[in-house]
């Protein structure tokens, strides 16, 4: 996912410099925003940063800038001025980013906002594992040790509807009540599902129509069908943005797909679309590709895929840049493909040695 890192001091940029080495979904997916303060500036700039920094003069500005840029927020300063600064910003757990908060000693990792949807209990669990730090979960769910819908949603790539269900269902299992998942006949990529819950200890069923005695469901279908006291969870699309030099195989294409989707463990069959630039319209071993993986694929043109780079913050490479026009492909191209729906990084741009990656999960 793409992470903003937000550090106000000295010790602060020495851990926003661990926590980005943490992140390991592909190059660029860490950006590190500190205060402008000139007598600061000089000594964070003496902290062996990997990436540049980027200063801002005034905390709530650009946070509100990274707010519906980035996938994920880290703050490493006091909880309150997290939760004052985030309070205005803050819509849906639907859409919200995943925000952590770390104490400059980095031992405390808090998952403070969409600890299930947007994924920040599961970066908290897994950064707090990398340098050191005590997580801290208070998610109801998570405290009891129970597997909440919502939080296989965000792992599976699963939308679920209606938002009112999830804090029913969720009631539910929190007063001991069981119940299995149930999956419509006809639905996309099945049998990964089917498999994934059941390695997560979940007992699935069929799907036969509405409920007849009223019971809570949790139904995994391709759309929601309103049928009372039921939560859906309905397959976003996957989509992988790709870009490559020219004369790049079919096979290479397909083995940085592979390699892409192994990072994030889902199979290369779970891909729903292909996206690139106009400039690889006739990319030969990209067409074959994707035609092999039986997924459509959207060209777009370097104005769409600018707006995208300049909405999101979306690093360059000069190369890219003087060659087609725009810097990013692989991203720029996966946005396009979301559209208005927006997405929501898996994984972000990977350079492999002839192919560039992104994978999306389409909000």
């Amino acid at each position: 996912m793409r992470t903003a890192i937000f550090a106000l001091t000295p010790p602060a940029a020495a851990l926003a410099n661990r926590l980005s080495a943490c992140m390991d979904e592909g190059a660029g997916t860490a950006r590190f925003f500190t205060a402008h303060l000139k007598p600061q500036e000089e000594r964070l700039n003496a902290v062996d940063c990997q990436d540049p920094i980027h200063y801002f003069v005034r905390l709530s500005a650009a946070v509100r800038e990274a707010f519906s840029r980035y996938d994920a927020l880290l703050f490493i300063m006091a909880t309150g001025i997290v939760v004052r600064t985030i309070a205005p910003l803050v819509t849906s757990k639907l859409s919200d980013p995943a925000i952590l908060v770390f104490d400059e000693r980095g031992k405390h990792a808090i998952s403070l906002l969409s600890g299930h949807l947007g994924g920040a209990n599961a970066l908290a669990r897994r950064l707090a594992a990398a340098i050191g730090a005590d997580p801290v979960i208070t998610t109801a769910t998570d405290a009891q040790g129970i597997t909440a819908p919502d939080a296989l949603a965000a792992k599976l790539g699963l939308r679920p509807m209606p938002k009112a269900m999830i804090q029913e269902i969720n009631g539910a299992l929190l007063a001991g009540a069981s119940f299995p998942y149930q999956i419509e006949e006809g639905l996309l990529h099945r049998a990964f599902y089917r498999a994934r819950l059941t390695a997560c200890g979940i007992g699935v069923q069929d799907a036969k129509g509405k409920s007849s005695d009223g019971a809570l469901r949790v139904v995994l279908a391709n759309e929601a069908h309103g049928a009372a006291r039921t939560l859906y969870l309905v397959p976003r699309r996957l989509i992988a943005g790709i870009g490559c030099r020219s004369g790049t195989s079919k096979h290479e294409i397909l083995s940085a797909l592979t390699a892409s989707c192994t990072r994030i463990d889902v199979p290369l069959s779970r891909v729903d679309a292909f996206a690139s630039t106009a400039a690889k319209r006739a990319e030969q071993g990209l067409l074959a590709a994707a035609e092999e993986c039986g997924c459509t694929i959207q060209f777009y043109e370097n104005q769409p895929m600018r707006e995208m780079i300049e909405a999101y913050g979306l690093m360059e490479s000069p190369f890219v840049k003087q060659t087609i026009g725009i810097g990013n492909v692989c991203e720029a191209a996966a946005l396009c493909c979301a559209g208005t729906h927006g997405g929501r990084f898996a994984l972000g741009k990977t350079k492999f040695e002839k192919v560039t990656v992104a994978l999306l999960w389409e909000k």
